[in-house]
């Protein structure tokens, strides 16, 4: 499911405004990173960290529309902790975790800083997509209502583990029969970057409406699919 050894980084998103990559593209997971270039400098998404990675933080940032450097590093999901720390002491930046999310802060080695309703002066706003115990799960999304580009770490994916039928974007296969409603809240976002697969750059409205109005139908060829691979794999 998840890559190891030497990465091997490919860019999957690059948009006026960012770039998303994966550290290890042949992975099942397909743990997507990003970099938002904003007018507080560079804000790094829950990163996989990969030779190469510090160059494409520069290139984003010399293209950016205020400050070059790195801002900070965010976490948006209690489990995307990743090598969130690694890059933030590289860069001598803090991690930045919600103030709400629980679990988190301790298990960082690094300087740590809380965010509520804003990430910074980024022009990004954070809400909750998801904060249960039952299952285990607290997750941020972060909406630029200037650009239209949203973030969503886990709930919505592209890896194909996500997909059935004709969907571009899918509910992950654990929130399938109870899928994010609140992602309307913010109207048609024009892109949406996930944590596992590539972004949505087209229709990016559409494909999340297809998503959460599809996810119960499809739970079920879905996880025949899956079944499917285990059996196969």
């Amino acid at each position: 499911m998840k890559g190891d050894g030497p990465a091997d980084l490919q860019v999957i998103d690059r948009f006026d405004g960012g770039v998303g990559w994966l550290a290890y593209p042949d992975e099942t997971m397909q743990r997507a990173s990003h970099a938002l270039a904003t007018p507080d400098g560079v804000w790094v998404i829950d990163p996989v960290d990969a030779a190469g990675v510090d160059d494409l933080l520069v290139e984003v940032g010399e293209a950016g529309p205020g400050v070059s450097e790195v801002a900070g590093v965010a976490v948006c999901l209690d489990r995307h902790k990743r090598d969130a720390a690694a890059i933030a002491r590289r860069h001598d930046v803090d991690v930045y975790v919600p103030t709400w999310m629980s679990g988190v802060a301790d298990e960082i080695d690094a300087t740590v800083s809380r965010f509520r309703s804003d990430l910074g002066d980024s022009g990004f706003e954070s809400f909750v997509i998801r904060d249960s115990s039952l299952p285990p799960w607290q997750e941020a999304g972060l909406y630029n209502p200037e650009t239209g580009t949203m973030v969503v770490p886990e709930s919505v994916g592209t890896a194909a583990y996500f997909l059935a039928g004709e969907e571009r974007l899918g509910v992950h296969p654990m929130l399938r029969l109870t899928p994010p409603e609140g992602l309307r809240s913010h109207g048609r976002p024009e892109r949406i970057l996930v944590g596992h697969g590539a972004g949505i750059h087209e229709d990016a409205g559409g494909a999340l409406e297809g998503a959460l109005r599809s996810s119960r139908a499809n739970t079920p060829s879905l996880y025949a699919k899956t079944l499917k691979g285990f059996l196969t794999g």
